[in-house]
């Protein structure tokens, strides 16, 4: 919960006053947080999805929703209704807290670091990070893990711009590159 009340205090005054908006209400504050895993050619295997499902609950702290395929797709050898994919959606406290862990904890120690792409954020300030494996967690215990799996985080911003959403990683402590 630091996060959060160093956002009220500090930088919610600092965006106002830097994005020079008139009302607090319109500065742009995180909405959620999604976690997202895609199975791909592992679909299939019964051991992986439960793999992947525990280990997304462990390290968000809230129980992953599977995601089924809408409809088939033969080339992918997809069929309606099967499991694709496993996904947390973060909001109020926890989400805060994920954030938190992921800025001061799983970034640093990442293999081969060395910061964000600010390309990572949209047009409409929202930020998508890909991790190539979901060891560097710190509730991830690598000699337990027997199935490693990448997973993508999109944080969802109510910033109107690129810009403004920028102002607001950088101000929450997101590590971007400096080109």
């Amino acid at each position: 919960m630091r996060l959060k009340e160093h956002y009220q205090k500090h930088i919610l005054p600092e965006l106002n006053t830097e994005l020079k908006i008139d009302n607090v209400q319109a500065v742009p504050r995180l909405s959620k947080v999604v976690v997202n895993v895609g199975f791909g050619r592992q679909a299939k295997e019964k051991a992986f999805v439960d793999a992947v499902g525990a280990g997304l609950t462990r390290i968000t702290g809230q129980k992953a929703m599977f995601t089924k395929a809408k409809k088939s797709i033969s080339s992918f050898k997809i069929r309606q209704g099967m499991v694709i994919g496993a996904s947390v959606t973060l909001r109020g406290e926890r989400m805060y807290d994920f954030i938190e862990k992921l800025v001061n904890v799983t970034f640093p120690r990442v293999r081969d670091f060395r910061g964000l792409s600010d390309k990572g954020v949209d047009r409409t300030g929202n930020l998508t990070v890909g991790l190539r494996e979901h060891l560097p967690f710190p509730e991830v215990k690598a000699d337990e893990v027997d199935n490693v799996f990448g997973l993508e985080v999109c944080l969802s911003s109510t910033a109107r711009t690129r810009e403004q959403g920028l102002a607001l990683y950088r101000k929450l402590g997101f590590p971007f590159k400096t080109n």
